[in-house]
């Protein structure tokens, strides 16, 4: 495979130390060089080599694709804006755009609106080269422009960040899981959760979208459909949409079981069948979204996996920590055999609840 690649040198006093940090929050990822002047890693956008000399550090990226590329170069550029709190020593030289649209980035439109139970809304959107959207994650950020304004979508920066629109003009973020796409027609689909008498941007747009209406969205990113034989899928409301997805992708030769929590029975939706899937619905019964704890509960009652088992879980903060808790200190699954992030938190500002963040 024909990698694209670019690189960029750095001069600092303080960049070494910043490396170093860099090196240790990607311990996993790294891959023995042979070279103590040389270090490399590999993630799932790309790999990222360091070579070090008096002068200071050459980094390069290379990815499959300029979307790829893109993300590692934000990667990088963000952990130096973190970390040296300036970036006008990084420009970028080689393959990819650094100007102007972001080369993930696509404008859509609504095509429809359609209720599928009483906590959750379906929107299908229409756009050019959904192709692209087809790999390399279940998950896209929205981009919601301010109510009665011209939409002013982002632009990329010269040391590879997104210059995003401020102000007046500030979108609201956030990220949902691709349920469905046809890349051939031109649509996907979002399913938005609908949580009633909160301040929730996005699930606001949803119920009130009407054809036409135009959105910004970027992607795709995140995690993929799991590999595994033997799958346990844990999740709430949030995670339903991309629980769905990964049952209809499952590989027949693998089974899967799901925890599910939603309020009650009706807000259960058809997801794939077979002799391979088994599915427990967990209901809250009116008492509040994050709080009922469900999910860690039916785990510890479900008892201690098999050998090959792969965990994957997304839910509000409270119940990913207890699960993460579960999964890595009570059942002792290492790194490779789970997957368990938190999809929204109580009482914080910007989320939804109803998106994947």
């Amino acid at each position: 495979m024909n990698l694209l690649s670019a690189q960029t040198r750095i001069r600092n006093d303080d960049i070494r130390a910043v490396m170093d940090r860099l090196r240790a929050e990607h311990s996993d990822d790294e891959i023995d060089t042979g070279d103590a002047g040389r270090w490399e890693f590999r993630m799932h956008y790309g790999s990222l080599n360091a070579a070090f000399d008096d002068g200071g550090v050459l980094v390069r990226v290379a990815a499959e694709d300029e979307t790829c590329l893109s993300y590692m170069k934000m990667i990088f550029a963000g952990h130096i804006a973190a970390h040296l709190s300036t970036t006008e020593c990084l420009r970028w030289q080689g393959d990819g755009t650094d100007a102007g649209t972001p080369i993930f980035f696509r404008e859509i439109s609504v095509l429809s609106s359609t209720r599928l139970s009483p906590h959750m809304q379906r929107v299908r959107f229409s756009g050019r080269d959904l192709g692209r959207l087809a790999h390399g994650g279940l998950h896209v950020r929205l981009l919601l422009p301010p109510a009665g304004r011209q939409a002013v979508w982002p632009t990329m920066g010269a040391d590879g960040l997104i210059v995003w629109p401020s102000g007046e003009d500030a979108l609201t973020v956030r990220v949902y899981t691709i349920r469905a796409l046809d890349a051939l027609s031109g649509w996907l689909d979002i399913d938005f959760v609908l949580h009633p008498g909160a301040e929730t941007p996005a699930a606001s747009f949803a119920q009130n979208a009407r054809p036409g209406d135009v959105i910004g969205m970027i992607g795709p990113g995140g995690g993929g459909v799991p590999e595994a034989r033997n799958l346990l899928l844990i999740g709430d409301d949030t995670a339903l949409p991309a629980i769905a997805r990964i049952l209809e992708e499952l590989a027949p030769s693998s089974s899967a079981e799901a925890y599910i929590e939603v309020d009650g029975p009706e807000d259960r939706i058809a997801l794939a069948r077979g002799k391979n899937i088994a599915v427990h619905w967990l209901y809250r019964h009116g008492r509040e979204a994050g709080g009922a704890g469900l999910l860690p509960a039916a785990l510890r009652e479900r008892g201690h996996p098999a050998d090959d088992l792969h965990v994957w879980a997304g839910c509000e903060f409270a119940d990913f920590r207890d699960i993460r808790k579960i999964v890595r200190k009570e059942w002792g699954l290492p790194r490779d055999r789970h997957f368990v992030t938190a999809y929204w938190r109580r009482g914080a500002q910007g989320g939804d609840g109803g998106g994947d963040e």
